[in-house]
């Protein structure tokens, strides 16, 4: 029975660091998160590629303006981590079946969101608010909550949040 208690413990602790909070270092590698591509700034002209749901080739090592990384947490949410060849994060977006940890995945900006969901409209549509230090999108419903929060100073050159996955 003790042993049931400890492991319930350990896996309710495990999703609050299974991912990077936003302008930190992305998640440990002890929790093994996907990296899923680097990717390069695309141009507006620049031709589609071949087939639906392809990856964009990856750009060689070190000319790439950022690498997603991604997660799942306990509850199923699906968590991408937007990351600048520093080693920040500059971006986070979440998908799944219940919002994520806010406080966890936003850390010092939590403020900035709670400030942004009194500042607008009450009600069930989006949260689209923001200023120059961060910006959120966030909506859903029962069952299905996305959104994309992140800092405009750290977004890399070229690179539109909007083109972000």
């Amino acid at each position: 029975m003790r042993l049931m208690k400890i492991a319930m413990l350990a896996a309710s602790l495990l999703p609050l660091s299974s991912y990077a909070a936003l302008g930190g270092a992305p998640a440990a590698a002890a929790s093994a998160p996907l990296m899923l591509r680097a990717a390069a700034p695309q141009s507006a002209s620049a031709p589609a590629s071949g087939t639906a749901g392809s990856q964009p080739a990856s750009a060689p090592a070190g000319t790439a303006p950022y690498s997603v990384r991604e997660s799942v947490d306990a509850n199923g949410v699906t968590i991408r981590e937007y990351v600048l060849p520093s080693n920040v994060v500059f971006a986070v977006a979440w998908a799944g079946p219940v919002r994520p940890n806010m406080r966890a995945l936003l850390g010092s900006y939590f403020a900035n969101y709670v400030a942004a969901g009194e500042s607008g409209v009450h009600g069930s549509g989006p949260l689209v608010e923001g200023n120059g230090d961060f910006r959120i999108e966030s909506a859903g419903r029962l069952g299905r909550f996305f959104g994309m929060a992140w800092v405009p100073r750290l977004v890399p050159a070229g690179v539109r949040p909007g083109d972000l996955e």
